[in-house]
């Protein structure tokens, strides 16, 4: 029996049998100076030949010390004991906030700077202070001077980083240890339960679904395969332009980039996925109808969330497809079909129903999200979605451009030079189109649509760059202090796509040096690299080629400016569009 248990009987039959209570109270009191006797003879056994470590608690003599502070000579009223049970709760609380794991057995080396955290709470009060939290993390890490931060929340440590060095140590270096992923409520709920790839933390679920993935989602003979559904949606993204376009006066209307962009992506997503570009009819001149700009916001606020109408909308279709793959067998006609016709080595399906819904959110994705994690859910949340980085970084490219007419010239001539007058831009151009790919690169590079990459978590202690990195940790890397460092980076902050030209070589949308972060690296890198990288510059490069662009009028010049909360633009672009290719090459308004 411990000493405690035997304490807590001893006062029990002591009011049983009428025995006076000071007399418990002097017997708690000497068992407790002999337990911190015994406690002190132990600790300095223990740490003869280490370094001196933070102060540590005893557990008895605590739970001893809160019988003392209360009279036990009260009668057991209800009052008594819930403030007693309370008092045990925060004392047993405050034990375990001070002793986190990791930091049990003192370490030498020290963790990576950092404002001074609270205890139990750790940085929570000023994140709740500082918002958007991501901007007073970079402001923290510019005051510092630092290219490593660690701030705390409760006793999870967040480790965010700015520099291609150190991110190297962390994603190359020692991949196998940061390979997993947080579990946390968003990212339970945006992976329908840990079923999807992106998202899940190491374990036989993420090795089962990436191989489906990368074998038969995402494979190079499944992007082929896919090709006359990209290249239709990319005529679909002309004709709509030039419907806008033939609205207004003398052929000329302002275009939103953003809705262009975002229509073009996520028909091509829908159109790979489900085999149609619409839920419901469309428009008229070839824009999305009410059901597919709800699709696209809800996917936006929280993608996986089943109670939006977007993804109702989805799933019920994936309901049916599946159920009529099951009951027969048909040719495969679009991703969801080979999902559903994959058997496992008994001849039965692979994958359950929840984990097809789980796997076509997470193609909608195949940028994973979270640029920060639930911990700083004041900055980004939401998932960076094939969907919206093309889009974002299209959006922004173009409006940069509008600023340096020179780009358009440059990229025209290129155009003209590669694939003429005479036809449409198609993907077996892309490898010949360098200065267009590199106006998409530097768009990455300077405006990211995520603040920080997906979390990675240690799965055991290590240190990086002479910094302790405790088990558990979340490491974020910055994607624009990679991006605009400017130990890295020549004038960071300006829009020069012809950085990526110096040594003529071919551009490729990739950085393994993690000079700046966009499909990330290692065995948690994106494994859509080839969708996505082809989506962008076919957008872009149709864009270029078939339109002429300008500014509105009586505007000077784009205000590129972030919103304050992420890093879209904080007003859409608006430009004005003219055809400026032969009118035969168009289709046909409003059909």
């Amino acid at each position: 029996m411990s000493f405690t248990e035997y304490h807590l009987r001893t006062i029990i039959k002591c009011k049983q049998h009428g025995l006076h209570p000071h007399t418990v109270q002097a017997q708690a009191q000497a068992h407790a100076k002999e337990n911190h006797r015994l406690a002190i003879e132990q600790r300095a056994k223990t740490m003869e030949n280490q370094t001196p470590a933070l102060p540590s608690f005893n557990t008895t003599t605590l739970f001893i010390s809160t019988l003392q502070m209360i009279d036990i000579g009260y009668p057991s009223t209800p009052f008594n004991i819930c403030l007693f049970l309370f008092i045990l709760a925060v004392l047993l609380i405050f034990v375990a906030g001070c002793t986190p794991p990791g930091r049990r057995k003192t370490n030498p080396v020290l963790l990576p700077p950092g404002p001074k955290p609270w205890q139990l709470i750790g940085n929570l009060p000023e994140m709740l202070k500082n918002r958007p939290v991501f901007r007073w993390i970079h402001k923290l890490m510019e005051e510092m001077k630092r290219e490593i931060l660690c701030i705390r929340i409760g006793n999870v440590h967040i480790v965010a980083v700015s520099s291609p060095e150190l991110g190297r140590g962390f994603l190359k270096k020692q991949d196998a240890v940061f390979s997993s992923r947080p579990k946390t409520m968003a990212s339970d709920l945006t992976s329908s339960g840990y079923l999807s790839t992106a998202l899940v933390p190491l374990g036989e679920q993420w090795k089962k679904m990436r191989r489906v993935v990368t074998s038969e989602v995402l494979s190079r003979a499944r992007h082929c395969w896919m090709h006359d559904k990209r290249v239709e949606e990319a005529d679909h993204l002309v004709r709509y332009v030039f419907n806008q376009c033939a609205k207004g006066v003398s052929g000329l209307d302002l275009v939103n980039v953003c809705v262009a962009a975002q229509h073009y992506c996520m028909n091509v997503i829908r159109k790979m996925i489900l085999g149609r570009r619409f839920f419901g009819e469309g428009m008229e001149d070839g824009g999305p109808g009410d059901e597919e700009e709800e699709h696209v916001e809800a996917l936006f606020t929280i993608l996986g969330n089943e109670e939006s109408y977007g993804f109702n909308e989805e799933a019920c279709l994936i309901n049916v497809r599946i159920r009529q793959g099951r009951d027969r067998e048909k040719e495969a006609n679009d991703l969801l079909d080979v999902l559903i016709r994959l058997k496992d080595a008994d001849g039965g399906p692979l994958l359950s129903e929840d984990e097809i819904k789980a796997q076509i959110v997470n193609v909608y994705n195949t940028l994973p999200k979270l640029g920060v994690n639930q911990f700083l859910s004041y900055s980004q949340e939401l998932m960076i979605a094939t969907v919206y980085n093309p889009s974002n970084a299209i959006e922004w490219a173009l409006a940069e451009m509008l600023n340096r007419p020179d780009t358009f010239q440059q990229a025209t001539e290129e155009h003209d030079g590669v694939v003429g007058k005479d036809r449409w831009v198609q993907e077996s151009d892309i490898s010949q189109l360098n200065y267009v790919k590199a106006c998409a690169w530097e768009a990455f590079r300077l405006h990211p649509i995520a603040l920080f990459n997906v979390p990675h978590v240690s799965v055991s202690h290590t240190t990086v760059a002479g910094c302790f990195i405790p088990k558990g940790s979340h490491v974020l890397l910055s994607r624009p202090g990679l991006g605009r460092n400017p130990k890295v980076w020549d004038e960071p902050l300006k829009f020069k796509p012809e950085r990526h030209l110096k040594d003529g070589s071919k551009v490729v949308l990739a950085e393994p040096d993690l000079r700046m972060l966009s499909f990330s690296i290692g065995r948690r890198g994106c494994i859509g690299v080839n969708l996505g990288s082809t989506m962008t510059t076919m957008l872009l490069a149709r864009l270029l080629q078939g339109f002429t662009w300008s500014m509105p009028p009586n505007v000077e010049s784009i205000e590129l400016i972030e919103s304050v909360g992420d890093l879209f633009l904080a007003t859409h672009s608006l430009a004005l569009g003219r055809p400026r290719l032969a009118p035969s090459l168009y289709p046909d308004a409003q059909t």
